[in-house]
């Protein structure tokens, strides 16, 4: 499949299994769930969700409660959610969700990453028509599943999707069906192991492997930023 390929492949990897980075955006996650909801999951479905997530990724339980208690100490440090939108390589789309506590320096290197790309941050709402918000819910497929029984139990709580592979089943709605649907699932007894609000490209362009290329030098980069916690982009 080519030299790009095995690139891309080897990138991916890259991303996806360092969880040096993994284990501190997904706590920072949690700390800003329980500073703003308080620390009991019972009670705070943001901060039950933080959780589940973290658990999905084999977070240790003491990382999971020192996040949980970094939101209550005094010197907890606060942080503030941003968004950047930006044009990068070849003309790929990204959308970047970041959580910091020095705007001045998120937003100076998210500028350096794709000015060295050759790209540019746009205006926030100029690529805001070409995502689309959902909320998504990830689970291990059971010999039982039965998707059209699971449609008519959860379409009420905003169910728009289902899609189900080999192994797992994901559930999508709009951004706005979040709570409803992750109550739904909760209802039901389906061990949720992933909740997310992902932004789904309303016109995935494909690109050329050596195109991808590029791109992938300018993900790497952005993954590297504690601030980043989460990357959507257009690609097919």
């Amino acid at each position: 499949m080519g030299r790009a390929f095995e690139y891309r492949r080897a990138a991916k990897e890259k991303r996806w299994g360092i969880m040096s980075r993994v284990f501190p955006r997904l706590a920072k996650a949690i700390t800003m769930a329980a500073k703003e909801g308080g620390s009991d999951p019972d009670m705070n479905s943001s901060l039950r969700t933080a959780i589940q997530n973290a658990k999905a990724q084999n977070m240790p339980k003491d990382n999971i409660d020192n996040a949980i208690k970094r939101a209550t100490s005094t010197d907890a440090e606060n942080y503030t959610e941003i968004t950047y939108e930006g044009k990068g390589p070849h003309g790929v789309l990204l959308f970047l969700e970041c959580a910091t506590d020095n705007t001045t320096r998120t937003v100076a290197n998210v500028k350096s990453y794709f000015n060295k790309a050759g790209g540019s941050v746009v205006p926030n709402g100029s690529l805001e028509f070409m995502f689309n918000r959902k909320a998504v819910f990830e689970f291990e497929k059971t010999e039982d599943f039965d998707a059209d029984e699971m449609e008519l139990e959860l379409i009420d709580a905003g169910l728009e999707e289902i899609e189900v592979d080999d192994e797992m089943v994901f559930v999508s709605g709009n951004y706005t069906s979040f709570g409803d649907l992750s109550s739904a699932l909760e209802e039901m007894k389906i061990d949720v192991k992933k909740a997310s609000l992902q932004r789904i490209p309303t016109s995935p362009v494909d690109f050329s492997e050596e195109q991808l290329v590029d791109i992938e030098k300018l993900l790497d980069k952005i993954d590297e930023d504690d601030d980043v916690q989460s990357v959507f982009n257009n690609i097919s």
